[in-house]
């Protein structure tokens, strides 16, 4: 069964935060948790990153892995139904 996963990122990135997203979403990808990434605005401050996937707890424990690990917790959150 599908689910969707969704990812708040801030809009408002430096140079290191842009690599690190784009690393996350390259990552997500590669690993075949996902084809496509769809991003929409949420307001001013934020982006939506939506994308289906069949591993909803992996891929979840896996993203909030890569936020600890490179410290992006004030830069991207998983949004919980």
């Amino acid at each position: 069964m599908e689910r969707a996963i969704k990812l708040q990122v801030r809009k408002e990135l430096d140079g290191q935060q842009q690599l690190n997203i784009i690393k996350l979403k390259g990552s997500l990808i590669s690993k075949g948790y996902t084809e496509i990434i769809h991003i929409s605005d949420q307001d001013d401050e934020f982006h939506i990153n939506s994308f289906e996937t069949e591993a909803g707890r992996e891929v979840k424990e896996f993203i909030q892995d890569f936020i600890n690990r490179e410290n992006l917790s004030n830069t991207i959150s998983v949004l919980v139904k």
